[in-house]
């Protein structure tokens, strides 16, 4: 469970606090949106059974308006306070990790000791999977993960099936190898690309405390991907795979199933 670097308790308390501040925040707008499709359906029904009672002159030609209106007031609001809280929070984090040699915009920027091996194979697959659809939509998210974790596609990682496992030796050399392409950066003053909210959101670059259930949502998601990109390799029946290939992606496909409870589609 530990990272393979582990950091000082002063600096991946803060850090992890900004990975878990980051990844509530992504909920804020689909909290927002729920609560104010429930409002509007409450206004709604409020101003049906007021009918009988009051009639509908009392709204008059706006009585339609009203609860579309309830439900954006209440969910424009409810996102607006939650914002304040997450800015008022990430603020204080960013000025403690300030104070002790941080740079709270580039979690990368003094290494991946903050890192977990389950989220780096994680992005390292997402990595994987930005290249795979070769677009130039997919170009800039990939050259950010790059430059912000040291990927490479020559890197010796194989997913589809996966090749590599936390806490093997196989994701220590990797590891090293990422560590010491950020390292070749520093030494030509090259800083990693400022990261925020929005990157956070869509590839979840800050790092994460691994509790049990993080951990394996983590590793879920991973060989979610890690399947995506067998299919799309070797077809359904990848009998035209070699026998460790087969090997390997049969252990991949029973581990998404035990900790999913679900066949990889």
């Amino acid at each position: 469970m530990q990272p393979s670097l582990t950091p000082g308790d002063d600096v991946s308390g803060p850090w992890y606090e900004l990975g878990g501040l980051y990844a509530a925040a992504a909920e804020d707008a689909r909290k927002a949106t729920s609560g104010g499709f429930i409002v509007a359906f409450v206004a709604a029904a409020q101003v049906l059974l007021s009918a009988p009672l009051f009639g509908t002159s009392w709204a008059g030609p706006f009585a339609a308006l009203i609860p579309p209106t309830a439900g954006l007031l209440f969910g424009g609001g409810s996102l607006w306070w939650r914002r304040a809280k997450f800015s008022k929070r990430r603020e204080a984090l960013r000025r403690e990790l300030t104070v002790r040699g941080e740079d709270a915009n580039r979690p990368t920027a003094r290494g991946l000791g903050a890192y977990y091996d389950a989220q780096l194979i994680l992005l390292r697959c997402e990595y994987e999977l930005l290249r795979s659809r070769r677009t130039t939509r997919a170009l800039l998210p990939s050259q950010l993960l790059e430059t912000s974790f040291g990927f490479t596609p020559e890197d010796g990682f194989e997913c589809g099936p996966l090749n590599v496992a936390p806490d093997m030796p196989k994701i220590k050399a990797l590891r090293e190898r990422w560590e010491a392409r950020l390292s070749a950066r520093r030494t030509l003053q090259e800083a990693p690309p400022s990261l925020g909210l929005e990157e956070d959101v869509k590839y979840r670059v800050f790092p994460r405390e691994m509790t049990v259930s993080a951990e394996l949502a983590m590793r879920g998601a991973y060989l979610e991907i890690s399947c995506k990109l067998l299919r799309e390799s070797y077809g359904e029946r990848p009998e035209t795979a070699s026998e460790e290939i087969r090997h390997r992606a049969k252990r991949d496909l029973e581990e998404y199933a035990a900790i999913t409870g679900r066949r990889a589609r």
